[in-house]
């Protein structure tokens, strides 16, 4: 139980606080078309992780809402990488294409697990994961074989987040057991196979890949250790809410 609990609170904290950091692209977006894009998948994820949280509620959890709103930034489980500020549009983008690689990868897996409410979620989700993918590679295509300008700026972000990303396979103490129960194959397995997906997309454009073996990974935030951006990102989003816990919608 505890090792599917500590599973399910990393998936949906990721989706949760990424969701809302995507949101943040409604009605700033460079272009039209993007703006209605980010604003999308935000809507996605917040939606997939009301889902998780619904999962983790049956496990005897808090209900969806508290547990978004309620708990602080050392409860929060989700890697560091998406509560990083969106900055311009080339961070976004690169920080969209590496997690939501990871994800895709991650519920393709999550299909066959052995917990079979969470294998239905990955299942009827994985069409969206698919088309977030989708959108990521196009854009990271497109712009990292046009101007000089664009291949150095996504160049630059990729190097600055490709730390944060390594941060998403952060090990739990429970990784033994998820594993062994067959819960899910395991973050070092999902490493692996994400750095061969990016690589691919990545040889097909100006860029090159970080040497990922002389970085240390931004470890901690699957323990509670976060950025200084979480805390307040928190408050905001959970302002309304926080007004009156007990109102009914």
């Amino acid at each position: 139980m505890e090792a599917l609990i500590d599973l399910l609170y990393k998936i949906a904290d990721d989706k949760l606080i990424l969701g809302h950091r995507n949101s943040e692209w409604t009605g700033v977006g460079p272009i039209l078309e993007e703006d209605i894009a980010f604003a999308s998948m935000a809507q996605d994820k917040v939606g997939q992780s009301k889902a998780l949280y619904d999962i983790l509620n049956s496990l005897g959890e808090p209900a969806p809402d508290p547990n978004a709103f309620l708990r602080n930034a050392e409860a929060f489980r989700c890697c560091q990488l998406v509560e990083l500020p969106i900055g311009e549009y080339d961070f976004s983008l690169i920080r969209h294409f590496l997690f939501d690689a990871a994800e895709l990868l991650r519920f393709d897996t999550l299909r066959s697990s052995s917990n079979e409410p969470l294998a239905q979620l990955a299942r009827k989700f994985y069409g969206e994961i698919k088309y977030h993918n989708l959108h990521a590679k196009t854009w990271i295509k497109k712009l990292g074989n046009s101007s000089e300008e664009a291949i150095e700026r996504l160049q630059n972000s990729l190097d600055y987040a490709f730390p944060y990303a390594l941060g998403i396979f952060e090990t739990s103490y429970l990784e033994e057991e998820i594993i062994g129960r067959n819960l899910f194959e395991g973050e070092v397995a999902l490493k692996d196979k994400w750095l061969n997906a990016i690589a691919e997309v990545i040889n097909q454009t100006q860029l090159h890949m970080p040497d990922y073996l002389a970085i240390a990974p931004k470890f901690g935030g699957r323990v509670g250790e976060h950025t200084e951006y979480l805390q307040p990102m928190i408050e905001e989003m959970g302002e309304v809410f926080r007004l009156d816990p007990s109102a009914e919608w």
